[in-house]
């Protein structure tokens, strides 16, 4: 069985070895980097020959992003909303143990976002 758990580490190593051994693989995504730092450079010069151009931009990204967080807090307000439904919708003799099993998924996801903002 040890020999067996040796091979499959030597499997594991010989095909991570192959995989590095693509240079056609390596060599087309070196090149997508140099192409999209190259683009990236161009659309800099542009932004900073045309101060309006950038500023509407950095405008809209914004307006994008807000919009965005108003999404996210519509969907978690449906969401609240249908979880009110369907403790509402369930038998009396469940919803204890409903109410326990939303506040550790609401208090997991809470954390969870808290800890992704730090």
């Amino acid at each position: 069985m040890a020999e067996h758990r040796k091979g499959d580490a030597v499997d594991v190593l010989l095909s991570s070895s192959r995989e590095l051994l693509h240079p056609e693989e390596l060599l087309a995504e070196a090149t997508r980097d140099l192409v999209k730092e190259e683009v990236r450079r161009h659309l800099d010069r542009k932004l900073k020959e045309n101060p309006e151009l950038a500023r509407e931009l950095k405008e809209s990204v914004k307006e994008l992003l807000e919009a965005r967080a108003r999404e996210y807090g519509a969907a978690l307000r449906v969401t609240a909303a249908m979880a009110r439904l369907g403790f509402a919708a369930a038998p009396e003799a469940l919803r204890g143990e409903m109410s326990k099993e939303i506040a550790a998924i609401l208090n997991r996801e809470l954390g969870s976002l808290v800890e992704r903002a730090l």
